[in-house]
């Protein structure tokens, strides 16, 4: 399963530099699916090909947010999830509405950053 921010959030921003996948955005911040990762393109739903670098619209405008498609619990980084590990209010949770194997989750990991 990925973690996502809850509405709890203090945006304190403790979490977004613990991400190896650069997975977290603060409120209101364009994200990309290469920043972070060694992804150049990007097959969507659908088979439309988009650039790495192309901004994406944020998840929230109101408080930090994880995206979703890019987290993968530190699977192969660390033991346990770092925004979690660090966050003061404890707002970083499992996502109920996103679950994934160990297996997908470093699968997810060696796609995110597979070899340039």
């Amino acid at each position: 399963m990925a973690i996502m921010i809850t509405d709890e959030c203090i945006n304190c921003g403790a979490c977004e530099p613990e991400c190896p996948n650069t997975a977290i955005y603060e409120g209101g911040a364009e994200w990309t699916w290469g920043g972070g990762t060694e992804l150049k393109e990007v097959e969507i739903d659908g088979g439309e090909i988009i650039p790495g670098d192309a901004p994406q619209p944020p998840i929230s405008d109101e408080f930090y947010y994880i995206v979703s498609d890019k987290c993968t619990e530190c699977m192969g980084f660390h033991e346990e999830p770092q925004c979690a590990a660090v966050c003061p209010v404890d707002c970083c949770v499992d996502d109920p509405d996103y679950r994934e194997t160990e297996e997908e989750l470093l699968a997810k990991k060696d796609w995110l950053h597979q070899a340039s």
